[in-house]
């Protein structure tokens, strides 16, 4: 049985489920952000296109396949010699539009415009340049991530690796990243998440960091 409860003191639901509140307004978004406060073990979306706010509790395992793919992605950034700001969890806006929160986001060629700031305002402040999703509970919408405008968005279902990258208007599916374009990301990544699942997450960051030694470094 699925259980949300909505009051001052936060926004409950039960771990796994995922509720649909349809006819919502921008203001109801708000609200409701405020009410869940700074408590990330539920998720909120928003897509004005739709007045649709989504409420998700994710499962445990999400949360370790989220961490597994977050600390690959860093592993891969420190190997190609890059910078970065990432922020985990982060509500990403765009006012009246959409509200999304990605499970991670990398500043890499913007790091420089976030850095030191405890939120991020996209009225003001450059999109994250990737943006990580983990489907589990829900399956990620990409059309909602388009006024976000964020240039690379992974998304980690059904034990595939999907990139998207906007091209000014819309996504589109890629085989290869932006930022790790010579590396077979697509490849590797799933194979280390179930290794993190099954081996747990140090050891598969370990012989994930050995099979990258395979491949030339560097920006």
């Amino acid at each position: 049985m699925v259980y949300l409860t909505i009051t001052s003191a936060g926004v409950n639901l039960s771990p796994g489920c995922e509720i649909i509140l349809r006819h919502q307004t921008w203001a109801d978004y708000e609200e409701l952000l405020e009410k869940r406060q700074d408590k990330a073990a539920v998720k909120i979306r928003y897509d004005a296109r739709m007045q649709e706010i989504c409420v998700m509790a994710p499962l445990p395992g999400h949360g370790n396949k989220s961490d597994a793919l977050s600390d690959l992605v860093k592993a891969l950034l420190r190997h190609a010699g890059r910078d970065w700001q990432s922020f985990h969890p982060i509500t990403l806006k765009r006012l009246g539009q959409v509200g999304l929160e990605p499970d991670a986001c990398f500043y890499i060629e913007h790091r420089g415009a976030v850095l030191g700031k405890e939120r991020i305002d996209l009225e003001t402040d450059p999109p994250p340049d990737l943006a990580l999703e983990v489907d589990t509970t829900s399956p990620t919408n990409v059309e909602e991530y388009e006024p976000l405008r964020v240039p690379e968005l992974w998304i980690y279902r059904d034990d595939s690796l999907w990139i998207y990258v906007f091209d000014g208007r819309q996504y589109r599916e890629s085989a290869d990243s932006l930022h790790f374009g010579r590396l077979p990301v697509r490849r590797l990544i799933p194979q280390f998440i179930q290794r993190a699942w099954q081996a747990g997450s140090s050891v598969a960051l370990r012989e994930f960091e050995s099979a990258l030694r395979e491949f030339p470094s560097g920006g």
